[in-house]
């Protein structure tokens, strides 16, 4: 209802703009103030549109499921429409009306002045309603407005003329057109890209790849869409997900509307395809305690980690890093802030000398499909040979390690 008022008040400041201009154009006889108050007539009615469109634009029906978002853009493009028209019956009496010569006096002027704040000052808080609402029918409503305040002024100009002897009442006619169809023509192609599904901005899409690409269970950012309708956006997305349960998948989901939600305003429905990961290869993650390979008993307190990129094929390594571990200095919690950086690393398997079950890590990498294995390999070299034998015992035999999130024990706070 906030918004709708201001359909309301868009009507009452047109009937007063009306009254104004009619009463200055029966004692003047000029031709631009006659021009003008067509412009407000015409607004007139289109301040009515406004008003149903915003009545209308948020109701669903079985035969609208989707809403009727987009009624404001039709407004939008009729309000066009009806400025073309305006400025052709404007084209019409500056060329083929016989010339007449206009009465001028001060309480005119002082008219005209304020039929031209009036609008100045009414567009500057509609166009801020419209804008925090993003209503293109109240922005479009809002921009008209201010196209009244150039043409009142030019207006206001040729009566000045006038009392000076100095006819410029056909000029000042023909300026108001100019203005009148440059902001008729800004309308239609905004509303018609809307009615076309032309995409969302290319910053506001950047910032939902961003968002998306951030969470760490998304392997893969496949493509991403978004449209206007009405005040309103739609946005869709596909992408790979490194978790394969339903359950932890639709969390997922979940997560990445609820984010995009609080980041994008006016998003009405969002929509992600997601798909589990076809592996070609596996990211390993170990802890060491120092840079030549040797592997380290704590996660937390370990000075390195080794990322290791493994191809599934063959088991052959593609890539490998030694890199600092960022976060050893941490006073608390550092087992955690390990956990979610390897996370966001895309770490597929950690390799680990101690158990953390019951630990804070296991739930930060079980939610984000990341699985923990443990071994008895003393070197990375160990660990890996051990993986590709696919025994992760000491070294190559023995125990087969822990996967996923352990036992469901009491969160702690990692090392």
């Amino acid at each position: 209802m906030k918004i709708e008022r201001w359909g309301w008040y868009s009507i009452a400041v047109n009937v007063v703009l009306a009254i104004i201009n009619l009463v200055v154009a029966l004692a003047s006889g000029s031709l631009a103030v006659e021009a003008e108050l067509v412009h407000n007539l015409v607004d007139f009615l289109t301040a009515v549109g406004v008003l149903i469109g915003l009545k209308l634009a948020t109701r669903k029906s079985k035969e609208f499921p989707y809403g009727l978002y987009k009624l404001e853009n039709v407004i939008t493009v009729v309000l066009a429409m009806m400025i073309f028209v305006t400025a052709y019956e404007i084209v019409q009496e500056a060329l083929f009306t016989p010339v007449r010569r206009a009465t001028v006096n001060a309480w005119m002027l002082a008219g005209v002045v304020v039929a031209t704040v009036i609008p100045l000052v009414f567009s500057h808080f509609e166009l801020r309603a419209g804008r925090e609402a993003n209503s293109p029918a109240l922005i479009a409503d809002a921009k008209e407005y201010r196209t009244h305040v150039f043409t009142t002024g030019v207006v206001f100009a040729a009566l000045l003329a006038q009392r000076f002897n100095f006819p410029l009442d056909r000029v000042a006619s023909l300026v108001i057109v100019v203005a009148i169809g440059k902001t008729g023509w800004d309308l239609l192609a905004d509303g018609m890209r809307v009615l076309l599904d032309a995409s969302l901005d290319t910053d506001t899409l950047l910032q939902i790849r961003e968002i998306i690409a951030a969470e760490p269970t998304v392997a893969e950012l496949k493509w991403v869409t978004g449209r206007n309708a009405g005040r309103f956006r739609f946005v869709e997305a596909e992408v790979t997900l490194r978790v394969h349960e339903l359950e932890r998948a639709g969390a997922t989901t979940q997560r990445i509307e609820a984010q995009i939600r609080q980041a994008v305003p006016h998003v009405e429905r969002v929509l992600i395809h997601a798909e589990p990961m076809e592996r070609t290869h596996l990211r390993y993650a170990a802890p060491l305690a120092d840079a030549a390979g040797t592997l380290s008993e704590h996660l937390g307190e370990a000075p390195y980690f080794a990322m290791v990129t493994v191809r599934l094929a063959d088991g052959a390594v593609e890539g490998q890093q030694i890199i600092a571990n960022p976060h050893r200095q941490e006073e608390k919690a550092k087992g955690i802030r390990v956990a979610e950086w390897l996370v966001a690393q895309k770490v597929d398997v950690v390799l680990l000398r101690e158990s953390l079950r019951g630990k804070g890590p296991v739930y930060v990498f079980g939610d984000a499909g990341v699985e923990m294995r443990e071994t008895g390999a003393t070197t990375l070299a160990g660990a890996l040979e051990a993986e590709q034998k696919g025994d992760r015992g000491t070294g190559g035999q023995g125990d087969r390690g822990t996967r996923g999130q352990g036992d469901k024990g009491t969160r702690g706070q990692g090392d």
